[in-house]
């Protein structure tokens, strides 16, 4: 029999550890004709990124030494560390950015030690029919801003050579080892990848690349993910219709695979993602965006498609074996993030590895996407998470508090899924939602412009109207609304906190509070970023930041904050928690040394969670279950 308690006080038994206890990030598949290896992300070993590799019996085992880390700093988000085939594994080791190849069982440093430490790094690369490596480098002179070009890589020397350059950026360098051709990505400020790039072929000529073709792309058009085909046609992805579909290149023009009016890639974040994989027969094992969750397909020769169904609602990392066989990581309402595989040809799927069901299933909740009115007479998106504890009930007429999460980036996008930091909150009695807000991806490049302009504005009408529609359909508590999010995320929650009345409280994760200083002071990949995002008028930065309204701020607000974020850097949660002190707002500046933009160390990550559901219950007045840290409220009486 049930308990009655009231939301936010229930006993859970899913405790902050574990969250983290065991919980593996995986990205970064990759198939090298024999074995598989992907990349784990490791919260209980200090955010260590491990090179994992499957080999062709199923045997499972890291590759890398317990001291090394595959991650490298390319955009400082950097992906894809790790490079295999022909029979050898190379990585950007995270301490010092040189690659290091794995050499009977050792971990050997390829490329020369830098002037300065990290000032080369590496990343996105693979193997040429030679035996060298290509890959992107990114060079951080002493003054000035870091410089990005496509080089090769003698492995056995280690001297680089740069074949591609005097672009701003560069990514997806593809050898077709068959014909010495090289494909890859490049684009210019203030663009951002998901704006407008432009797709290159050439021929790799010992340390040149000669005959270049412009294939694709340009400011307004976003080219993504291209990829050989066996034929020697090369297939990659563009928005150049307003969605983001397959086209293929076949050396004398652009046709379309499939046009259709959904999204087929994600935003570039990082490096290394893929889309799409090719099997026999001429068909493509693709995924596509729909009503918020993201659908695996096959497309035929012809142009014809057939869904696959499964329970999942995200399929990234797409591989293949080119025949029947696919990999790909994936995550779904009721199944926790891991490694799969499937049988193309029967639809049978198999899960090579994967986090656990953190609490039993009736703990779950049944996440539930939403549409809704915004502003301008347009709807937003976002996915509901209901309370789910069978051990308890609220008292009648009660509504749940309601935790409205906001994604980061901004160009990015969230979809269904049980997560344990969802299930945190929601075995304790309250509600979550998490926001696809206009500007967010998969929903078209018309959906994802809107923020253009728009930052610090439609994000947060649209954070506000997710949480005054659940509360106007009676699901949640309108007296009881909080925000959160961390980066950009964080930045909304300060803004609706500045510019809006609806929320009680809020918990900002390395948010920004101050976009004149975020413009000055952010690296490389996102420096032009917020020309597009708000403005280059410093009257409207101050004008959209919170830092310059935080007298409007009369609600508790918690911060916390890494000590080596170079993304948003610390004098950001410092200056807005300046800002509170100074008018005796309750608030809480929270900082972890060792981290940087987005905890990976289990502890910190642990405390933090604690840490905010400590500072809910001060705000709404009740005691939540558990044994949480002690919280100081600065400018609360007693």
């Amino acid at each position: 029999m049930s308990l009655q308690a009231p939301y936010g006080t229930w006993e859970s038994p899913l405790g902050a550890a574990d969250t983290v206890e065991g919980a593996i990030q995986f990205s970064s598949l990759v198939f090298d004709g024999i074995d598989l290896y992907w990349i784990e992300g490791r919260p209980s070993e200090g955010g260590r990124q491990v090179l994992v590799r499957r080999d062709s019996h199923g045997s499972i085992a890291d590759l890398i030494p317990t001291s090394a880390n595959a991650r490298t700093r390319v955009h400082e988000y950097g992906g894809a560390p790790m490079s295999a085939g022909n029979g050898r594994v190379v990585w950007s080791e995270f301490s010092t950015q040189r690659l290091h190849e794995l050499r009977h069982g050792n971990s050997v440093a390829i490329t020369p030690e830098p002037s300065r430490p990290a000032a080369e790094r590496y990343a996105d690369g693979r193997f040429l029919s030679d035996g060298r490596m290509v890959c992107v480098r990114e060079t951080h002179p002493e003054q000035g801003e870091a410089v990005n070009e496509l080089v090769t890589v003698d492995l056995a020397t280690g001297q680089t050579t740069a074949i591609a350059g005097g672009r701003d950026f560069y990514a997806a360098p593809r050898p077709d080892a068959a014909e010495d051709r090289i494909a890859w990505l490049e684009w210019d400020h203030p663009n951002m990848p998901w704006d407008g790039t432009t797709l290159k072929v050439g021929t790799l000529s010992g340390n040149e690349i000669i005959e270049v073709t412009e294939v694709a792309g340009g400011p307004e058009e976003s080219v993504l993910d291209p990829q050989w085909a066996p034929d020697g046609s090369l297939v990659f992805i563009s928005d150049r219709t307003g969605y983001w579909n397959l086209y293929r290149w076949n050396g004398a023009g652009v046709v379309p695979v499939l046009n259709q009016d959904n999204d087929f890639a994600n935003p570039a974040w990082i490096f290394g993602r893929s889309a799409f994989g090719f099997l026999s027969g001429g068909r493509i094992l693709t995924g596509f965006w729909e009503d918020g969750s993201h659908h695996l397909a096959i497309i035929g020769p012809d142009g014809s498609m057939v869904r696959l169904t499964d329970d999942l609602s995200i399929h990234d990392f797409i591989t293949t074996d080119r025949n029947h066989t696919a990999w790909f990581i994936g995550a779904g309402p009721q199944t926790p993030s891991g490694l799969f595989q499937i049988d193309t040809d029967t639809g049978e799927t198999t899960v090579l590895k994967a986090n656990p069901l953190p609490v039993a299933p009736e703990y779950t909740y049944r996440p539930r996407p939403i549409t809704f009115p915004t502003g301008d007479g347009e709807v937003s998106h976002a996915v509901f998470y209901p309370p789910a504890n069978p051990d308890y009930t609220a008292p009648e007429g009660e509504q749940p508090p309601l935790i409205v999460q906001v994604h980061g980036g901004p160009t990015s996008h969230v979809y269904p899924t049980v997560s344990s930091n969802y299930l945190y909150w929601t075995t304790r009695g309250f509600a979550v939602v998490d926001v696809n807000y206009r500007g967010s991806t998969a929903y078209g490049r018309e959906y994802r412009n809107r923020l253009q302009g728009n930052w610090g504005l439609v994000d947060v009408e649209d954070c506000l109207a997710a949480a005054r529609y659940l509360a106007d359909h009676g699901e949640v508590d309108e007296n009881r609304l909080v925000i959160t999010g961390g980066s950009a995320g964080g930045f909304t929650t300060l803004a609706a906190l500045a510019f809006g009345d609806a929320f009680s409280a809020g918990a900002s994760y390395y948010g920004v509070a101050d976009l004149e200083l975020l413009a000055k002071h952010t690296h490389k990949f996102e420096s032009s970023y917020l020309s597009g995002l708000a403005s280059t008028d410093p009257e409207v930065l101050r004008k959209r930041s919170p830092l310059y309204s935080a007298d409007q701020i009369d609600v508790p607000v918690i911060l916390f904050q890494g000590l080596e974020d170079r993304v948003v850097p610390p004098e950001q949660a410092e200056m807005i928690a300046t800002a509170l002190k100074v008018r005796g707002v309750p608030h809480a500046h929270v900082v972890y040394e060792g981290e940087d933009h987005g905890f990976r160390q289990a502890k910190n990550i642990v405390h933090s969670l604690e840490t905010e559901l400590a500072f809910y219950g001060r705000v709404f007045g009740f005691v939540p279950a558990g044994d949480l840290p002690a919280l100081n409220l600065a400018g609360q009486d007693g």
